[in-house]
This record gives C-alpha cells, structure tokens and sequence, in this order.
C-alpha cells in the first residue's frame, strides 16, 4: 500500500533536481502543464517541449533584464514611444532599419546630431534597448561621466581595467557629447576610448553640436580631426534638428490651460529624460 511519504517523495527529488540543474520555469510549470497535457490528449515528447519552451523564453527574457541592467539606461525607452513626426529632418526608415542591430554586426557608428530637447537621447536609448534585445552588450554613459570615470581611474591607477571594460561593449552609447567642453587632458582621454574602439565595436554619440563645432569641445583641431576621421569612417548619421519637444509642449500646454481658465497647466514629460518639464 503507498503511502503519502512515497507518493511525495518523487516531487521533492524532482523538486531538488531541477532547482540543481537552474530549470525554475520547468519547476513552477511542470504539473499545470502535465494536466493541460492530460487533457488535451498529448503526449509525452511534446510535453516535455511545452517546458522545454516555456523555459527558454523565460531564460531569455531574464537575460535580456540582465543586460538592460548592465548598460546602466538612465530610462529604458523604446521607439514605440518616440513622435516621428514632430521632427521633420529625422530619417525614419533609418532609424527602424538600425533597431534591427545589423549595424552592431558591421561594427559601424551611429551619430545623432541636433539641437536640444529634440528626442536624440531617446532615440539612442531605444537603439541600445534594441541592441538588449537582440543579444549584444550595451554600456550607456555621458561624455562628461565617462571623461569623469576615466580620470578618476587613471588617478587610481585602473585606468587599464577601465578602458578594457569600454572596449569589451559591443555598443556603447556616449550621450551629451558638446554640452560640457573637456579639459586637454580629458580630450585625450576621450579621443582614446573612441580609437580603441574603432572597427572593434560600435558607438552612438549624441550631440547638440554640428561637426564643424566640435573642436569648442576638444579644443584642438588636430585631436578632433582624427577622432571624426575614426568616428565618421563607417557612420550612420541621424539629423534631429526642429523645434525642442520642451518648447513645444510647454507652448502647447500653456494655449490649453489658457482655453481651459487655468492657471496650473499640466505636466509635461521630457522625451529624453522622463523627467517633469517645469516651463
């Protein structure tokens, strides 16, 4: 005669089995899925496909988390979420071609260029989810922050370290680039990361600057000359000039709060950083 104690035993030894072998979806899923199985009349082989399935996607989705993680997003944004038309100039079909990540392959370059408040850093931060989704490793940073890392690390003498971890993205998206001018020293180090990098990964730079302004930033027009020369060699150019989204809907919202009497009008989000704009 069975009893409980051994009817119970072969769950907790598979229990323990396939926590061991890391199959938690196979764990959580098996005995729903044993009786949809039941019921539905299939059989064993494709029984154990159904987990096998269910566990790979969820493996897949915690590891697309993990990289999201990793790349450090100030904001996780996608191109679902970004207004195409309210900037004329951007080339859209571009911009959708890139979310493929083919370019990542090419170890080619991405640069969007445009004045501020235009969209540049959400559509670098959808490019890098993108770039997550399909499998690459993503590093997300400013220019001032990563000007501000490396010379922190070179004081502390990990510089090395620090520069292999840049190199080892397989996209690194550098946002701000020309809102802070660097110090020579800073420039330097600036000039390097990208030349490690060039034909060994790719890069997205956002910029507020158009190219022939970018030696304000390096303040050398050698130095910035052959960082545009590595930079721009295989290089997709994203032209996001307009109307600043910020100005724009601070105009909007303030004509509706004046047609509607109030004088509180309501919040507006600022397409780059998910921030409150306070007009």
């Amino acid at each position: 005669m069975t009893t409980s104690a051994e009817t119970a035993l072969p769950q907790v030894l598979l229990a323990h089995h396939l926590k061991t072998l890391k199959l938690p979806t196979f764990l959580r899923e098996y005995d729903k899925q044993a009786q949809l199985c039941a019921a539905e009349g299939v059989d064993h082989p494709r029984y154990l496909l159904r987990l096998a399935e269910l566990e790979l996607i969820e493996r897949e989705r915690r590891t697309v988390e993990r990289r999201i993680r990793e790349a450090r997003f100030p904001a996780v944004k996608s191109l679902d979420s970004f207004d195409f038309t309210a900037i004329p100039s951007l080339n859209k079909m571009l911009v959708l071609d890139l979310a493929r990540c083919d370019y990542i392959t090419r170890r080619e370059n991405v640069i969007a260029l445009g004045n501020s408040g235009t969209g540049k850093t959400h559509t670098a931060l959808a490019l890098g989810l993108a770039a997550c989704q399909h499998g690459f490793s993503v590093g997300f940073t400013t220019a001032a922050g990563l000007v501000s890392q490396m010379m922190e690390a070179r004081d502390e003498k990990r510089l090395l370290k620090l520069q292999s971890q840049i190199q080892a993205y397989k996209l690194l998206i550098i946002d701000e680039l020309g809102y802070v001018p660097l110090s020579p020293t800073g420039a330097e180090l600036l000039f390097e990361a990208f030349s490690q990098r060039y034909e060994r990964g790719s890069t997205i730079v956002t910029s507020n600057l158009p190219f022939d302004e970018w030696t304000s930033v390096f303040g050398s027009e050698r130095l910035t000359g052959a960082l545009l020369d590595r930079l721009t060699h295989h290089v997709h150019i994203l032209e996001m000039n307009g109307e600043s989204y910020r100005l724009a809907h601070s105009k909007a919202r303030r004509r509706k709060a004046a047609s509607a009497g109030s004088t509180t009008p309501p919040d507006i989000i600022d397409p780059d950083t998910g921030e409150i704009i306070t007009p």
